[in-house]
Formats: C-alpha cells, structure tokens, sequence
C-alpha cells in the first residue's frame, strides 16, 4: 500500500533535485527520506530516480508517478480541508505580498491567521509582483498576494480582489474641479506610479507616448508610501487606487482628478497563488481567509 509520506517526499525530491533538500523541506531525516523512496520503489517495482547523476532525475516511470502524485497530494489536500479540524496544525509559511495588499487588509488577515491557527508563524515578505511571482516559482515562497495570475503548472491560483486605479493630486497644483482635465494638462506634472515593468507603468508610458512634443516624466517607485508623501507634497499626480489614500482624500489633503483619461488607466487584479506541491489543508485555509478578507475590504 502506497502511503502518503512516500508520495510527498517522492514530490518534493522531484521538484528540488536532491534528497537532502526534500528531508530539510520536510523537516525529516534524510536517511528516513530514502528509506521511504527505497520502499516506494520495492512496492511499485521500478525505479524512480536516476541516481547517476549530480542531481537526481526522474525516470520515464518517475515522470508518470508525478503526475499522479501530486494529483493525488491534492485531493487529500482538499478532502482535509473540507472536513478536518485544522485550527491545531503549526508550522512556517512563508508569505509575500505586493505593498497595494499591506496598505489595505493584511493587517487584518495576519490577525485572523494569528487567532485561528495559533501554532502557524508566518514570515513575511513585501515586494513588487515580479518578483513575489520568482519566488513562488524558485520555491522561495508558499503563498503570495501579488497581481496575477501566475501561470505555471507548480502554481494554484484563485481570483483575490480588484482596485481600480484613479488620478489623484494636491489641491496646491491647482487643478480644476469643475470640468475634466485633458491628458495634455495632465502630463504638465510629473506622473508618480507603480515602478517601471508594472502594468500602470507601462499603460501610463503608452498612453502619453502620442502626445505632440511631449515627453513625459513618470517617476516609478515601488514604495507606495513614498507615492503618497510625494503626492501630498505637490510633486505631481498619482495613478494609484483611492483605497490607498481613502483617509487623505476624505480630509481634503488629497483629491480625484476628473478626466476622460481615468478609463485608460488599468486596474490592478490581484490573486491568491500558492505552490502545487505546498497545496496543504492549511494553504488552502490561509487562501481561504484571505480571499474573505478581501472581499470584507472591498466592500467596506
């Protein structure tokens, strides 16, 4: 009888390329890890590694069991999930999130996790989406928040929230309030946004790229906290979502600029993405959890 220990660790090696980087993974001893595989093989009757080599490879028949495995993997992942009582699992995950995310409800999903799942410890990394999205691939994270979707066979992903983006400025620019202010008037200051390579960037670059003798400065920063301070200093317009500044537009320090240019400006689609072979009942929880919190931040 193939039992599921086997399997995850037969996973793990076929994904890291090494035995001792699948007993660390596991947390196990890498003598039991290849005791399990060695038993796996004897139980099936073929080899499953290829040995020879630097790093260990599939075989033909290898390759055919990761498919089922993981399948496997996942439906169990599944079934745990939808009927046991996982509040006393523990362990490390590791989280990434894009800024957009830290500024608005993680706080509140990190309360939530902290509650209901006490023996978790979460460490946590904020940076851009690019970058979150290598770290799911590398395997240097287990579940991230990032503008998705990630589209890799290792990587699950689920529909998180959505932001539509908007222009924003000082009143010390004088900008009108009565009437819609042109993409012309618009590029006369500086654009603060999302970094270079991000889609506002880019949909931002495109759009202003027509314009007769103009050459527009867009300053790209992947801090949106450094976006919103040079904001309200007047240094130029923003195109970021009013969610993030919704306290500064509601004093005033801030306001949304009227323009037909607003429905050119991308919105920002986030996702929930975690590894395939992460795909624990827990993952699935804090997915879960976040995918609810969320949608309680949108339509707050």
């Amino acid at each position: 009888m193939v039992d599921f220990r086997s399997l995850e660790s037969f996973v793990w090696i076929a994904r890291l390329g090494s035995f001792r980087a699948a007993a660390d993974k596991l947390n196990a001893a890498q003598p039991s890890v290849s005791a399990r595989i060695a038993k796996l093989e004897q139980e099936l009757g073929v080899q499953l590694f290829d040995r020879s080599a630097r790093n260990v490879t599939l075989t033909s028949k290898g390759r055919v069991l990761l498919d089922y495995a993981e399948r496997l993997l996942g439906l169990r992942a599944s079934m745990l999930s939808a009927v046991a009582d996982i509040s006393g699992l523990g362990g490390t995950i590791r989280m990434g999130a894009a800024e957009t995310i830290v500024h608005t409800w993680l706080p509140r999903l990190i309360e939530r996790i902290h509650k209901h799942y006490p023996g978790v410890t979460l460490e946590l990394e904020v940076d851009t989406s690019l970058n979150l999205r290598d770290g799911l691939v590398n395997r240097g994270l287990d579940i991230a928040f990032l503008l998705g979707p990630v589209s890799q066979p290792t990587v699950q992903n689920r529909p998180l929230c959505h932001y539509p983006l908007a222009w924003v400025a000082s009143p010390r620019l004088g900008l009108p309030r009565d009437g819609a202010v042109t993409l012309d008037t618009l590029a006369n200051w500086p654009i603060i946004t999302y970094p270079r390579l991000s889609r506002p960037y880019i949909a931002i670059q495109d759009m202003m790229h027509g314009l007769p003798g103009r050459r527009p400065r867009i300053y790209g920063s992947s801090s949106l906290a450094t976006i919103v301070r040079m904001t309200l200093d007047g240094i130029g317009i923003s195109a970021i979502p009013p969610r993030i500044v919704r306290e500064e537009l509601a004093s005033g320090a801030l306001h949304l600029v009227e323009t037909d240019a607003v429905a050119m400006l991308p919105g920002l689609d986030f996702t929930v993405s975690w590894q395939a072979q992460a795909d624990t009942p827990l993952a699935r929880a804090i997915a879960e959890a976040a995918i609810e919190t969320a949608a309680g931040d949108t339509e707050a």
